[in-house]
């Protein structure tokens, strides 16, 4: 087993190296073949330590090598595979195989193309390091480098300045949280003088429930969570992510990096089982930031700003599931997200592939039968994440639904509201794309075509598994719970039972009702708006009230310009004041009193011996003289 996990995380950097260094000479369909290949090697191989592996398994830890000592904590480089590990292995490779698969047809003409790949075998490497290393810094080490990776893909096409200002705001917002994860694993290892994550599980008994250690510990990592899963207040970097090519957005900032967060959340169970405050924040936060999200994506009209928001909004759905306890919910949905948006991303890049870049929905319209493979996966990922009966999206939202009503049915209320938004954004979306009249440029026009076969074949594969997904964690109403084959698989991961509060099956039903009926009357007000009145989305400057609200970001972009970055270039404008005006002077009079110093001895030391005897004689007169006054 040793050597199948070293392959699993090996195979990606060997295909960074190869078409890094050599991916310039190589043909372009080698280059591409090449580097999903080895993604798809470690997928069969991550599947063949599924296939031995049970719920009852007990985890595998591969040592590499002593990395270091210190303060008598011993640090190794090696890896943990178990039932979480391998289910995250298992995403980020198989839709990872995929979607660079899709990316040998929409990035054929890009002069960049070798770099390109090897950037994306680069982030599936760092991911694995994440999810597979056996302790938090080598996690940390996996989350530096897909932070790094974001950076260089958001802004793949830096010669427009605004990707590259896209691409800095990135990596700014989320070295701002990973500070807080930093001083998190910090604190762990002072702690319980360990980071890998059994010893660090034995020994959290140590710490009392709910006590102030324990919930900076769990705040601090929730930090990092925040940046990394573009929670409030770090979340605006997201949809600006969108820059970067289309399988960037449905690669990294959809189905694997941004559920970073949800991952160490989950990972860390042992610490915030212990913090039921640190836990009503998380709550907090994620409802929060579900709210804002899909209010924003209400009122956008690219196409992949809407999926952006979208994404960040189903991220708080996942934190609601873990603030209330639910990991295993958390993860089914993570998992099931992974399938439909990584689908929808793919999609709007095959919409934009067939409308010549264009990604303004109010330019596009009556697409369906121009692209129909892409039309009819689109709709399955929109039926999907916008709740139809017994797709994935469906089945694990409504379980978030369930468990949340558990905790306070206030709360189920406010997730049900965003739950319709949801819905009323993915309709308009589909509508305005695909129904109506084509309302692009003739140029445009005569240019649509259905994207190639390895474009649309992961579209295929994505949209079955976004149809049949659900069914790996049914219900627990469905055979006694038999089917919950998830949240049995799992069931060894977490370190303290989390008691959940208990929904009456009748009152479940009720809810499992709503939320049906509320998908269908959703799909038929936004069908009729957008279809049979045929109501078009307004220019940007004709809205007003709450669509302008929703269309202009809430303002929140403008706010931080205003607050945080106009007070750090204030900042750097006062130190570049004080720098010239004071401390430049201050040196250059310490420059220039030297100067003159030196100018007056040279006076002094001028040859002349007639001189240096008369100065002589009369410092030898001077001392004479005091010596005769003190006597």
């Amino acid at each position: 087993m040793e050597n199948l996990v070293y392959a699993i995380i090996l195979l990606p950097l060997a295909g960074f190296l190869i078409n890094g260094l050599f991916g310039k000479k190589l043909p372009k369909m080698l280059v591409g073949t090449l580097a999903t290949a080895v993604v798809f090697a470690s997928f069969i191989i991550a599947l063949s330590l599924f296939l031995k592996f049970n719920a009852n398994s007990q985890p595998v830890i591969v040592r590499a090598f002593e990395w270091f000592r210190i303060n008598g904590i011993q640090v190794n480089f090696g890896f943990q595979i178990d039932q979480l590990s391998l289910m995250m292995i298992m995403i980020i490779t198989g839709i990872g195989s995929l979607i660079h698969l899709y990316s040998i047809g929409y990035m054929s003409t890009d002069e960049g193309f070798h770099k390109f790949f090897s950037y994306l075998n680069l982030f599936i490497f760092m991911m694995l390091l994440l999810v597979m290393g056996s302790n938090y810094l080598i996690l940390f080490i996996g989350w530096e480098g897909v932070g790094l990776c974001s950076y260089l893909l958001i802004g793949f096409w830096y010669k427009n300045k605004e990707y590259g200002a896209a691409a800095r705001k990135a990596f700014i917002m989320n070295r701002i949280g990973d500070l807080g994860m930093i001083i998190g694993i910090l604190m762990i290892a002072s702690q319980t003088n360990a980071v890998d994550y059994l010893s660090v599980a034995q020994n959290s008994g140590k710490f009392e429930l709910d006590s102030t250690v324990i919930i900076f510990i769990t705040a601090s990592l929730f930090i990092g969570a925040v940046g990394k899963s573009a929670q409030i207040p770090l979340f605006t970097w997201l949809p600006d992510a969108m820059a970067g090519p289309t399988p960037v957005s449905a690669l990294i900032h959809a189905a694997t990096m941004v559920t970073a967060g949800i991952y160490l959340v989950v990972r860390s169970n042992f610490l915030f089982s212990l913090a039921p405050t640190t836990m009503d924040g998380i709550l907090f936060i994620g409802l929060l930031t579900a709210l804002v999200a899909a209010f924003i994506g209400l009122r956008q009209n690219d196409i992949k700003k809407v999926l952006a928001y979208s994404t960040v909004s189903q991220l708080g759905f996942m934190f609601v599931a873990v603030g209330v306890g639910a990991y295993t919910t958390a993860m089914f949905h993570l998992m099931t997200h992974a399938f439909f948006k990584a689908l929808l991303f793919l999609g709007s890049g095959s919409v934009i592939h067939a409308m010549s870049g264009e990604q303004d929905m109010r330019l596009m319209g009556g697409l369906k039968k121009k692209i129909p493979i892409t039309h009819i996966t689109f709709l399955i990922g929109t039926l999907a994440i916008s709740g139809f009966p017994f797709l994935s999206g469906m089945i694990s939202k409504d379980e978030i639904l369930a468990n949340v009503y558990g905790r306070s049915p206030y709360l189920w209320i406010i997730l049900f509201i965003i739950a319709a938004m949801t819905a009323i954004y993915m309709f308009r979306a589909y509508y305005l794309t695909f129904h109506g009249e084509f309302r692009g440029t003739e140029e445009q026009k005569n240019h649509l075509h259905e994207s190639p076969l390895n474009m649309t074949l992961p579209l295929v594969v994505l949209a079955a598994l976004s149809v049949i997904g659900g069914f790996i964690n049914l219900p627990h109403f469905i055979g006694h719970g038999s089917y919950a084959k998830l949240g049995t698989w799992l069931q060894n991961i977490y370190v303290y039972d989390v008691e959940l509060p208990e929904v009456p099956l009748m009152t479940e039903m009720i809810l499992l009702g709503l939320t049906v009926l509320m998908f269908f009357v959703v799909w038929f007000v936004v069908k009729n708006i957008y279809v049979n009145k045929k109501k078009m989305a307004l220019p940007d400057e004709n809205y007003t009230g709450w669509e302008k609200l929703s269309n202009k970001k809430l303002y929140i972009d403008e706010l931080n310009n205003a607050t945080f970055v106009k007070f750090i270039e204030g900042l750097g404008i006062a130190g570049n004041m004080f720098d010239k005006g004071i401390l430049k002077r201050f040196v250059d009079y310490i420059g220039i009193g030297a100067e003159d110093s030196g100018k007056a001895a040279k006076k002094l030391q001028n040859g002349n011996v007639e001189n240096y005897v008369l100065i002589m004689s009369l410092a030898i007169g001077i001392i004479l003289i005091v010596n005769f006054i003190l006597q």
